[in-house]
């Protein structure tokens, strides 16, 4: 059984052939190659973006999903994760798609079905779809020259489970990491940090801002919001005229994490990225579905 918990799941000769379909996916309209397949989303935490990226994904792929609503779900009269998991699983669903505030729930869930999990982020330990779509996005712009490419992130990289995928995924294509963060945000690493953004900026050809991740914080970190994007908020002032590639998984904070400027400028790839995630979750859905029969 095939599943896709983290990005060390897929091999990278695994990951240029999904690259391969999400760019002929972009191109033309895909075969409905998961006609008759059934995909439950099941999101114990808020998704917007993702949820109907994966949901289009599917659907474009001629897949029947169901969403089930946690909040009326058994799981609110007490029934068990794995209990839940168990009676999804007997119902015969091709793939379930999982998000969850504890890391590891989707890995645990896996051990009690018979088909294809898909990890949509555990808490603050991975997304790997988010990943594979930031790297197939930097290979875009670059025209898949990217061994080499020097790449800050930017923000609450402690509590964000996009940096710790991209961390693990960006190493293994060549790309070298710098974690640029308050103190207070930055995790254990033997990768290079610093606490001030201005000191990369002449160095990296990718910017990687996150959002700050005030759920996850047991106590206010910053007086405010505002006091974090006077060191941090990438700008079009700081930026300046850097060829610099600008990346950010969303929701965007916008005047905390990137300012309005910054957004509306070329370098800026955002909305390319929720694009190109439909392309990549579709090649990803098919991979899996189709390899787990």
């Amino acid at each position: 059984m095939r599943h896709l918990i983290t990005t060390d799941d897929l091999t990278i000769e695994e990951i240029e052939t999904l690259f391969k379909d999400a760019e002929a996916y972009l191109k033309a309209p895909p075969p409905k190659l998961l006609q008759n397949r059934l995909i439950i989303t099941l999101f114990f935490e808020n998704s917007t973006r993702t949820r109907s990226s994966f949901e289009i994904a599917a659907k474009k792929l001629g897949a029947d999903v169901v969403h089930l609503d946690v909040a009326k779900s058994s799981t609110k009269k007490g029934e068990t994760l794995y209990d839940t998991a168990a009676n999804l699983n007997a119902m015969g669903p091709d793939a379930i798609i999982v998000r969850h505030a504890q890391s590891g729930t989707p890995y645990q869930i896996s051990r009690h079905v018979d088909c294809a999990i898909f990890n949509a982020g555990d808490g603050a330990h991975a997304h790997p779809s988010q990943a594979l779509l930031d790297l197939f996005t930097i290979r875009q712009h670059f025209g898949g020259d990217i061994e080499g490419k020097h790449i800050a992130i930017v923000g609450d990289i402690k509590n964000s489970r996009v940096a710790n995928s991209n961390i693990r995924l960006l190493s293994r294509f060549g790309l070298h990491i710098t974690l640029v963060a308050p103190p207070h945000f930055l995790p254990k690493t033997d990768l290079p940090t610093t606490t001030k953004l201005e000191e990369v900026l002449d160095e990296v050809d990718i910017v990687m801002s996150l959002r700050t991740q005030t759920e996850r914080h047991a106590h206010p970190i910053y007086a405010s919001l505002k006091d974090y994007a006077s060191d941090y908020c990438i700008t079009k002032e700081r930026i300046g005229e850097r060829d610099i590639l600008l990346l950010h998984p969303g929701p965007v904070h916008r005047n905390i994490d990137i300012d309005d400027a910054m957004l509306a400028d070329p370098r800026c790839k955002v909305l390319e990225q929720v694009r190109n995630g439909v392309a990549v979750r579709m090649a990803a859905l098919k991979k899996l579905i189709l390899a787990n029969g």
